[in-house]
């Protein structure tokens, strides 16, 4: 009937209104495993897809046969057209940091999120997802539509003409940082939920029915502020983070024996083709590292590391190579080395990005904060419509081929720029003091005290205009 419709649809609302509230419960009691969760969102056109009582249990991770049971209904049910909104890293804690949990709407960086959940007829919220089950979604949704996932931006995908009728999985990218590292978390956050608001949009203004699910690849990491309120000598409130690894020593390549040519280094190493994203960094690095990098090359003015790995999921036989080349420029009457290439091979196909940005002088190393292939243009591996459905990120990445001595890396030339916007701010802030100042002093020693005075017995003086 028409009130047991209002009935449910008011609350479904209840429900989305909430959510922030359940994602802060969520945090809070799984937080022994915080790292290892990814929360995932899920809205629909179509009325009637979940029920209120769906949702699980607070602090209960879910596997990935749990949470295709709880897909399962929508994909079945629900709309054709698909749309994955698929962010590199997203934890439970972005939501309770940067969401306005606490009733601030004015630092919420998920409105147009929040409001898509509050006005949609169905709406799933799943605050605690393993994130292994969150990587390989992209896979499972292919599996249960039957059709190929194909990549769009949110400026491009005006131009698509999409059948209602016709099942279709679109996959919208959603980097968790912009390729600056300067970007404030909150910033990068926000922008991306602009991002989910143009597509959505669109996907209305078509009269397209659809069905929305918003996750990461993997779990970010929120740095607490504030002390730890202690209970006892043995007791504390928060529980101790996981202590960090010790950090393994860098990818040396020996041209001859004892004497590295090459050295390499990354915290993380993510690779996909479209499928499952792929971590290879215990691969590449540690006791158990299986990479094979004999094919490398070492001269004076060419240097190619190549990384080997046999039986990579997905990939296959996967091969990386990073070209570097040194020359002298007259300008600086020094010898710089740049990263030209970086090419991936796997299954037969050939991925090339052209790398413009990474450069330094020949007696240094290159680090940079995170080595990742983006929309924008400044992207250190450029984004193009051949390597768009490819996803490759080096976290904290550090590389050497020129002038390396031993097993540790020279002085490293960072990526960041030396004037970044908090010392542009500065700058100007002083300028402006100083002009302040300056304006203030000079109207001091402008002013002119009176040389003479009325004389009550005398006449009186008058004073011209002119003065």
């Amino acid at each position: 009937s028409f009130g047991e419709s209002r009935r449910r649809r008011s609350i479904h609302k209840m429900a989305a209104g909430v959510w922030l509230v359940a994602a802060a419960l969520g945090a809070a009691l799984g937080r022994g495993r915080g790292t290892d969760q990814v929360p995932v969102l899920a809205w629909s056109t179509e009325s009637s897809l979940w029920r209120p009582q769906d949702s699980p249990n607070e602090g209960h991770i879910l596997s990935s046969v749990q949470l295709s049971s709880y897909l399962n209904p929508a994909l079945n049910k629900g709309p054709k057209t698909v749309v994955l909104f698929l962010q590199d890293k997203l934890s439970v804690d972005d939501f309770t940091v940067y969401g306005g949990a606490y009733g601030n709407k004015q630092e919420n960086a998920f409105q147009n999120v929040q409001t898509a959940l509050e006005t949609s007829p169905s709406s799933l919220v799943l605050p605690s997802v393993d994130w292994h089950a969150t990587s390989s979604l992209l896979s499972s949704l292919q599996d249960q539509t039957g059709r190929s996932p194909l990549y769009v931006h949110q400026l491009t995908i005006r131009e698509l003409r999409l059948n209602a009728s016709v099942p279709s999985l679109l996959v919208v990218r959603l980097p968790y940082t912009s390729s600056s590292i300067l970007m404030p978390v909150k910033e990068a956050l926000a922008g991306n939920d602009n991002i989910i608001g143009q597509v959505l949009e669109t996907l209305k203004t078509e009269e397209v029915p659809f069905l929305a699910i918003l996750t990461a690849s993997r779990p970010s990491r929120i740095v607490r502020e504030g002390p730890i309120i202690s209970l006892g000598p043995s007791r504390q409130l928060l529980a101790e983070e996981e202590k960090e690894k010790e950090p393994y020593p860098p990818l040396a390549y020996n041209h001859t024996a004892g004497s590295p040519c090459i050295l390499f280094w990354a915290a993380r190493i993510l690779l996909s083709n479209g499928d499952k994203v792929v971590d290879l960094t215990n691969r590449t690095f540690g006791d158990g590292a299986t990479v094979n990098i004999g094919t490398s090359t070492c001269s004076n003015h060419t240097t190619n590391l190549a990384l080997e790995y046999s039986n990579v999921e997905s990939l296959g036989a996967l091969r990386i190579i990073f070209r570097m080349s040194r020359q002298l420029y007259k300008v600086s009457a020094k010898y710089w080395f740049t990263l030209d290439q970086v090419e991936i091979y796997s299954n037969g196909e050939r991925i090339s990005f052209n790398v413009t940005q990474v450069y330094a002088p020949a007696i240094y190393s290159y680090h940079c904060k995170r080595v990742a292939q983006d929309y924008v243009s400044s992207s250190i591996l450029p984004w193009s419509s051949s390597t768009s459905s490819w996803v490759v990120i080096f976290e904290d990445f550090q590389i050497q081929g020129f002038g390396v001595n031993g097993m540790r890396f020279s002085y490293a030339s960072d990526c960041a720029s030396f004037f970044t916007p908090a010392i542009w701010m500065g700058l100007l802030t002083t300028l402006l003091m100083v002009f302040i100042l300056t304006y203030g002093l000079h109207m001091i020693t402008s002013l002119k005290t009176m040389d003479r005075f009325d004389d009550p017995k005398g006449p009186s003086i008058s004073v011209p205009q002119t003065e």
